[in-house]
């Protein structure tokens, strides 16, 4: 069998119920991710490796949980050194190896090593994770100088894209391998609401990212049709993470959707992947691709209303338009609970995924890794993708003996971690959401009660059955205990 090639689209936000194909009664009209999974497979309990972006993000490219990297929480805000650590194997140096041309088109938020001006210093190895950058420390920084540790350093063959959070995240501006294009030299002080102020390049447009990330991936598709080599694409969309402003929304995306400008910019994310699929179509590449669309992490509710109302709850802080963006999953974005972590997932590969079939086993993204090594025939690299699992059994169709995951680790955006087994998915360390948007918790306290839900019987998390169960808390705290002590979570 040949490579097929492969295309990972990575939105940013998206949540379980924006996706038309997941929630019938979605305000956002996602066509071309609906049609994917009516040629492909929809998967029902697909979850990211953490409830925030930069973790799933780590956890994506190298399978393992970036809990095990020096980020324990939080993500990463702009200037941090590269996380990825420079041995580290990732998805792109294992498939270059075994003859792939790689590619990274768009938000990385991973890192990157950054010089500064003579005379001039940063602290880069102060503890993760970092506050914003002060005004002092960005103009410190030499953005004319190469960028070191990126995707280039880590297999991928072409870098497009920015440093973090393209619209809301210092530095604004477009990177193109090692450099950027369009040095940032101006600092800018005020920016779209939830956005922070920072340099920023002369020609930056804040509604430029998602269209150019599309343009450039269809350039990457054509050229790619002109080689013998497969190809791998990680295409990673800005939308629809905030500032969700009409002002942010490219003019032809705006009104596409009655959910808001968030919904419009879902809207553009599936724009981007209709882009994608009729690239492939043209240049005869399709039947050849397996092509996967999914988010980073669980959704915000809809648009941050401005200003700062006393009553701080969901309702009170955010315009939703009737939407559910996260379906009807507990919680969103940076939560613990379901919605912040249950994430849409559609595959397509024609001639080994049936068309219209769901799978309905409990996945990670972080079983991309292992999955591409089982896709193309590849061992594992020593020591790499520690918790990793192979889903290609299930994109075929295979009959499995047993699951193909015993269970999973979740990790909010506070660092509350939470052990899913079978129908158990079990919280510790808090009774609270484990993240910021309503209802806000605190970090964690080690010891302090937690909470018990059965998914099956339970689904919106409602009936905390902790002290209940005292018997199915202590296995999963072992179980836990077990995984965060050793260099796999996998069961051998």
């Amino acid at each position: 069998m040949p490579k097929p090639n492969i295309i990972f689209i990575l939105a940013d936000d998206m949540g379980y119920g924006d996706v038309g194909s997941n929630n019938p009664q979605s305000r956002i009209p996602t066509p071309n991710i609906d049609a994917l999974a009516q040629a492909g497979m929809r998967f029902t309990d697909a979850h990211s490796p953490s409830a925030v972006c930069t973790p799933s993000r780590y956890a994506i490219l190298t399978g393992r949980y970036c809990w095990r990297s020096p980020l324990k929480h939080g993500v990463l805000y702009g200037y941090e050194p590269p996380l990825i650590e420079p041995d580290r194997p990732t998805v792109a140096s294992m498939l270059k190896s075994v003859g792939y041309n790689t590619a990274c088109i768009g938000k990385w938020h991973l890192g990157l090593g950054y010089a500064t001006r003579p005379g001039t210093s940063v602290d880069f190895d102060r503890p993760l994770p970092w506050k914003n950058a002060t005004k002092e420390e960005e103009h410190n920084i030499d953005f004319t100088a190469p960028l070191t540790g990126g995707p280039l350093d880590l297999g991928f063959d072409y870098f497009f894209g920015t440093s973090g959070c393209s619209t809301a995240q210092p530095p604004y501006g477009f990177i193109e391998n090692d450099r950027f294009i369009d040095p940032p030299s101006v600092y800018r002080d005020k920016f779209w609401y939830t956005g922070r102020p920072g340099m920023t390049s002369p020609s930056w447009d804040d509604k430029a990212p998602d269209p150019t990330f599309a343009s450039k991936a269809v350039e990457y598709i054509e050229q790619s049709a002109k080689s013998d080599a497969p190809f791998f694409l990680y295409l990673a969309t800005t939308s629809p993470h905030e500032p969700c402003l009409p002002e942010v929304v490219p003019e032809f995306a705006r009104g596409k959707s009655r959910a808001g400008p968030r919904g419009d910019m879902v809207w553009l994310v599936d724009w981007v992947v209709g882009q994608v699929m009729q690239a492939l179509d043209r240049t005869g590449q399709a039947d050849n691709t397996l092509i996967m669309v999914t988010s980073d992490n669980g959704a915000l509710p809809g648009d941050r209303k401005q200003g700062k109302p006393s009553d701080q709850t969901v309702d009170a802080l955010y315009n939703t338009h009737g939407h559910k963006s996260c379906g009807d999953w507990r919680g969103y974005k940076a939560h613990i609970w379901e919605g912040g972590h249950r994430e849409p997932l559609v595959a397509r590969w024609p001639g080994h995924i049936a068309p219209g079939s769901t799978c309905d086993q409990l996945v990670g993204l972080n079983d991309f890794m292992a999955t591409c090594a089982a896709i193309t025939a590849t061992p594992l690299p020593p020591g790499s993708a520690e918790d990793s699992a192979d889903l290609l059994p299930a994109l075929l169709g295979d009959p499995l003996e047993k699951p193909i995951r015993q269970d999973l680790i979740h990790h909010s955006c506070f660092g509350v971690f939470s052990m899913r087994s079978g129908d158990w998915k079990c919280i510790f360390d808090t009774q609270g959401s484990g993240g910021w948007p309503p209802p806000r918790d605190t970090m964690p306290v080690t010891g302090s009660p937690g909470q018990l839900y059965n998914l099956t019987d339970d689904p919106a998390e409602r009936v905390n059955l902790w002290d209940q169960r005292p018997d199915v808390v202590e296995r999963l705290r072992k179980r836990l205990n077990d995984c965060v002590s050793s260099r796999s979570s996998r069961r051998r």
